[in-house]
């Protein structure tokens, strides 16, 4: 028992240290993988929109940076920005965006 919980230990300890090595890789990727929803962001319920949309409800952002980001996208020309960027779900109407 006690070597098992060592090895789980020693796996997380190894996978904090190349998390903390690695730390501006996942930055990088992680907002190049979100500049890249937001430009394939569409209003039909898919995946990476429905993954977007939770992402900026629980963290209560919009875009990468800020709304701004939304500017460049096909979506914003045609709708606007997101219901998901509202910080209240209920108050916002289709014209607000």
């Amino acid at each position: 028992y006690a070597m098992l919980l060592s090895l789980i230990f020693l796996i997380v300890l190894v996978a904090a240290i190349m998390g903390f090595v690695f730390r501006h890789e996942i930055k990088t990727n992680f907002e190049s993988n979100l500049n890249l929803a937001l430009k394939d962001y569409n209003v039909t319920a898919d995946q990476h929109s429905e993954a977007l949309n939770t992402i900026q409800r629980t963290l209560h952002c919009c875009g990468v940076q800020n709304y701004s980001d939304w500017e460049r996208t096909e979506y914003f020309s045609q709708r606007g920005i997101p219901r998901s960027c509202c910080k209240n779900q209920n108050d916002r109407s289709e014209e607000d965006l």
